[in-house]
């Protein structure tokens, strides 16, 4: 189980632009919906945006405090 601040605070670490929402999905703390719009992701691929999130996020996932991860990345409008 993670706490969405800290799920937050992991991936402005990586993306400090970044705007950031999560939901928990089923209230047990490790299904998460993620949001995430940085101008980072410019010009890239969605595959290398998940990529920079989930290296944001490699310790918990590592450790299953996060057992599944929905995630939507977007640049800014």
């Amino acid at each position: 189980m993670v706490q969405p601040d800290a799920v937050v605070a992991a991936i402005r670490r990586q993306l400090p632009d970044a705007a950031v929402t999560v939901e928990d999905l089923t209230g047990g703390g490790d299904h998460l919906q993620v949001s995430v719009v940085s101008e980072a992701f410019r010009d890239l691929s969605r595959v290398r945006q998940h990529q920079l999130v989930y290296g944001a996020l490699q310790e918990e996932l590592a450790s299953e405090a996060i057992h599944a991860l929905a995630l939507r990345t977007t640049c800014p409008t």
